[in-house]
């Protein structure tokens, strides 16, 4: 005790305090899966999210494929003289459904599917995290 006293005019000596458990995660008494299999209130509440975030992504995409495909008839009200052209021996109409409107619909499920992919991978290691 006495090498700990401070003398008159002399600052004390700083010591470092560590925790053998600096690196080791928190593990909480109950994980979030069992909240999600027991449905609890906060396993609905997770739950609730997964489904909202997916709800919002496939409203982005029917939006913007409702939007292209209901686009093309404004655009051929709009300008009348593309009813007329021909592109390889088909209207513009008729192959612009043929050649955009099927490929978008392919391009549509195809990124619905990757993006919905990825938000379950989020939801999964947010749910293992906890």
């Amino acid at each position: 005790m006495a090498d700990r006293l401070v003398r008159p005019g002399e600052r004390p000596r700083r010591e470092v305090v560590t925790s053998p458990r600096t690196q080791a995660a928190r593990r909480s008494r109950y994980p979030a899966t069992r909240e999600i299999d027991e449905q609890t209130s906060l396993g609905e509440v997770y739950m609730r999210s997964l489904v909202r975030t997916q709800f919002r992504l496939a409203l982005f995409v029917c939006t913007v494929l409702a939007c292209v495909v209901g686009g093309l008839p404004l655009l051929f009200l709009l300008v009348p003289e593309l009813r007329e052209v021909r592109l390889l021996g088909v209207g513009l109409p008729w192959a612009l459904l043929a050649g955009l409107v099927y490929p978008g619909l392919v391009a549509g499920a195809w990124l619905y599917v990757r993006q919905a992919e990825r938000n379950e991978r989020h939801f999964a290691d947010l749910v293992e995290r906890q």
